[in-house]
């Protein structure tokens, strides 16, 4: 299946006129089962996303937890809540929704979805980001829609820097990371 095709299948969000919307694609050389055990744990978020530098989720891990995340200086942000939406291990699909924190990110919802391909003749993944956010007042759409793919830009290279490295490393899950 084409990029296009995984897009409108799993990405499909409906912005009202005051927010904006777009995709992130990023292609990995590791197989889809290392990149998926980073990408699933949302209670480790700090283990791929440069700008996490801790997170709690109190209570069990499950559809409808809720995440407290600290994030490093650099940032318009020290705190954000995020809830767990959706976590399909057989499909490979995680969506969250910021639910609170002190940043200008509102009604700020995502969708991540990894998929297997193969790259340069070995097994690899095809990750695809995806999110709909309110327009803060002062910004404008491209501003914002600039500012989230920047951060998701960087979040995806730097999981493709953990997952290639565990690869190579013959790692097959985050926690042994």
């Amino acid at each position: 299946m084409e990029e296009a095709q995984y897009i409108i299948r799993h990405h499909r969000h409906h912005p009202r006129e005051h927010q904006c919307s777009s995709s992130v694609v990023k292609h990995i050389k590791a197989p889809v089962d290392i990149v998926w055990s980073a990408v699933r744990r949302f209670d480790q978020p700090q283990k791929y996303k440069p700008f996490v530098s801790g997170c709690i989720v109190p209570g069990d891990f499950k559809i409808g937890s809720v995440r407290e995340v600290n994030v490093k200086s650099g940032l318009p942000a020290t705190t954000s809540t995020e809830m767990l939406e959706l976590l399909d291990d057989q499909e490979h699909i995680l969506g969250i929704k910021i639910v609170g924190g002190d940043h200008r990110l509102k009604n700020y919802s995502s969708i991540i979805t990894v998929h297997p391909e193969i790259i340069d003749g070995i097994p690899g993944a095809l990750v695809i980001e995806s999110f709909v956010v309110d327009v803060p007042e002062g910004n404008t759409q491209d501003e914002t829609c600039y500012f989230v793919n920047a951060v998701i830009n960087c979040n995806l290279k730097s999981l493709a820097v953990v997952s290639e490295r565990m690869a190579i490393q013959g790692r097959f899950t985050i926690d042994r990371f």
